[in-house]
């Protein structure tokens, strides 16, 4: 937590290498590493006295899977603990195993103490305490620096008890507080977190200290002696534009971050159904990127095995876990595509790819602009795929939209034992009509210091699809910057639904020791149908793609923060609309016109359930390109009127960011939104 974003228990956010390289955790030591140029390994960072969460704390929370819900209960948490170990994630490095809001009944008892809902937890917390500490796990739990927790139901919160409350989570054996910010009476927040933390000293117990203050007071400029973490954001929901919202938030903080003191940009979201396996990808390997903490908030009991997949690669989890603790900075973000660098213990880094935006895209750096030296070649590892390969110093990847590809690069005088790396390659059509087809160019360009030999490259999509090479596709060797280009035609039948259909290239080659590689990317094409002529109201049409920050885009009622369906009447200053998009900033709404249109209009404002603080800004975007746009429009404001000349675009994208005050009140209303085709 800390608000559950929803209208019934709304809170206003006041405010190895190669394999040989390889180890169980991750890369071996500096040797590997650093002795190629004789640079020394960069000397560890300061760790604090107490010993406490010197590597990002790693774990589970409850919250983000059952809220207050009957299921969050003794069994629960006995069931993840159980499933810390049979599911590996005990040995991946997982610890914690945390109680969020809930836990207690609404009142304490007649000597002040808190009471556990003997409903849940039947046996009491210290039960539950013991059973997880008997599989080498910890348990932590939740309260709040105010008079009562973030719930509505009131439950008691830890102000004015810090000292009676701190010895009766020692006493129960927790192992880590998360302390949050609701019903705090305005009481200065660097006291209320000062005092709790002198009495958790106060205890004599080891208790991992979670502030969860929303950043509402920047504590990362003066909580590095108060907690060992930190939240720096609003709360987390499960979907792309929130996930991405934080993202950007955190990252900028990473001088703040080191060992026993972290930035956390909340819990993980992973494996809840609001983003796809690739979106997780994303978070995941952004969140150790960060050295964020890593707390899964998926209920494992139900976990796919694609969630564990993801939450259970120890290659990503050793990037978050690195020693020297540095938290990765940005080196580029232009146009969506991001490159962002974590400087490991061993003198290698770790280098993100990451493309924002909403179709392929290439994004690249080199070896030296992340910080390596000049070497005649350096081993990258690919950190999700578990290969390793040579490059002559060129990172860079063909990324699909809304993808991560992670990976770790060295200085290593066994470079020459990998294959090289190719980087796969992707113009033309990224649109097709049913019955109709696209014309694309693929191309695979080694990026190693060594050719690449018996080049092959494949194309093939799904089932009744026609996908035909129209030139060649094979060649006997690549040298080190070299292409392969490949046109193809690629024709979806007719009666395709509209959707998104993935395609596979493969490129298959051998080193000059004839070892054998290869490299497959998905190639995503849209069968999609530009909207009839004529006017048409957007909330009538079919989108590409919906990202909003709490719950889903609406269709003709203003957004609900939680499921499809909750929301009211457009509404905008006593103006009721009767057609028209609910959103939630940030939030982005993409549409294929297909060069078949000239016009978007709509009436814009923050919807008037939001009585308060609502501050957003409303822009039109066609085919990447801002055309149209309002200045910020706040909760007291009538609807504005906004029109946008889209002639020529194959995308409009209907976006609303945050005015400057932060999300919590920004319900924006694209009311009576039409386009003319």
């Amino acid at each position: 937590m800390r608000h559950p974003h929803t209208r019934t228990t709304r809170r206003r956010v006041v405010g190895a290498l190669s394999a040989a390289l390889l180890c169980t955790a991750g890369l071996a030591a500096p040797a590997a590493a650093g002795t190629a140029t004789g640079s020394p390994a960069p000397a560890p960072a300061r760790a604090p006295a107490d010993g406490l969460a010197l590597t990002p704390p790693m774990g589970f929370n409850n919250w983000n899977s059952t809220h207050c819900g009957a299921d969050f209960d003794e069994s629960m948490v006995e069931g993840i603990a159980d499933l810390f170990v049979a599911k590996g994630l005990k040995d991946a490095g997982y610890r914690y195993v945390n109680l969020d809001d809930c836990w207690a009944l609404p009142s304490r008892d007649a000597d002040g103490r808190l009471v556990p809902d003997p409903a849940r937890f039947p046996h009491g917390i210290k039960a539950v305490a013991d059973y997880v500490h008997a599989k080498g796990l910890k348990l932590g739990i939740y309260t709040s620096a105010g008079t009562k927790t973030c719930n509505e139901a009131g439950f008691p919160g830890a102000l004015g008890h810090e000292y009676s409350d701190a010895q009766q989570f020692a006493d129960w054996g927790v192992d880590y507080l998360k302390y949050d910010n609701c019903n705090n009476q305005g009481v200065d927040a660097k006291q209320r977190y000062l005092t709790m933390r002198d009495a958790l000293r106060a205890t004599g117990r080891p208790i991992v200290y979670s502030i969860c203050e929303w950043g509402e007071n920047k504590p990362w400029e003066w909580a590095a002696d108060v907690g060992q973490l930190w939240r720096t954001t609003g709360d987390i929901s499960d979907s792309w534009g929130s996930m991405l919202s934080i993202l950007k938030q955190n990252l900028p903080l990473a001088p703040h971050a080191g060992p026993g003191h972290w930035n956390d940009p909340d819990m993980l979201e992973v494996g809840n159904g609001g983003m796809t396996d690739t979106e997780y990808r994303t978070h995941f390997s952004m969140w150790s990127m960060m050295a964020a903490p890593l707390l899964i908030g998926t209920d494992l009991r139900k976990a796919s095995p694609a969630t564990f997949d993801i939450l259970d690669d120890k290659e990503v989890i050793a990037v978050d876990q690195d020693p020297l603790g540095k938290q990765g900075t940005v080196l580029s973000s232009a146009g969506g595509r991001w490159v962002v660098t974590k400087e490991m213990k061993d003198g290698s880094r770790a280098i993100a790819l990451f493309n924002e935006s909403g179709s392929p895209q290439r994004v690249a750096t080199t070896a030296t602009a992340a910080g390596l030296p000049d070497a005649p070649a350096y081993t990258l590892r690919d950190l999700w795929r578990h290969r390793s390969y040579n490059t002559a110093g060129t990172v860079s990847a063909l990324v699909p939209a809304h993808g991560t590809v992670l990976v770790r690069v060295a200085v290593d005088r066994h470079w020459a034992a990998n294959p090289p790396a190719v980087e796969p390659g992707l113009d033309g059509d990224r649109f097709v009509r049913p019955g109709g087809t696209a014309a694309l160019t693929t191309s695979v360009t080694d990026l190693g210091r060594t050719p690449a030999r018996r080049v092959s490259v494949a194309l093939t999509g799904p089932r009744g699809w026609g996908v035909t090479a129209t030139s060649r596709t094979g060649t006997s060797a690549l040298p080190t910057g070299h292409a392969l280009r490949t046109g193809w035609r690629v024709t979806a039948p007719a009666g395709t639904p509209e959707g998104s259909y993935d395609l596979t290239f493969r490129a298959r080659y051998r080193s000059p020791a004839g070892v054998r590689a290869e490299s497959t990317t998905t190639v995503t094409l849209r069968v999609a149908e530009p909207p009839p002529a004529g006017g048409s109201y957007l909330s009538d049409l079919p989108w590409l793609s919906a990202d909003n920050g709490w719950g889903p885009v609406e269709r003709d009622t203003s957004n609900g923060e939680t499921a499809a369906g909750d929301g009211h009447p457009l509404t905008v200053d006593g103006v009721v609309y009767a057609k028209g998009l609910g959103t939630h900033a940030p939030s982005q709404v993409d549409y294929y016109t297909g060069r078949a249109c000239q016009k978007v209009t709509a009436e814009v404002g923050v919807d008037d359930e939001e009585r308060a603080d609502g501050s957003v800004s409303f822009a039109v975007w066609a085919d990447g390109r801002e055309v149209a746009s309002t200045g910020v429009l706040t909760t007291d404001m009538a609807a504005q009127p906004l029109t946008a000349d889209v002639t020529g675009a194959e995308v409009v994208s209907l976006v609303v960011t945050d005015g400057g005050n932060g999300i919590t009140s920004d319900h924006g209303d694209w009311a009576d939104a039409r386009i003319t085709c």
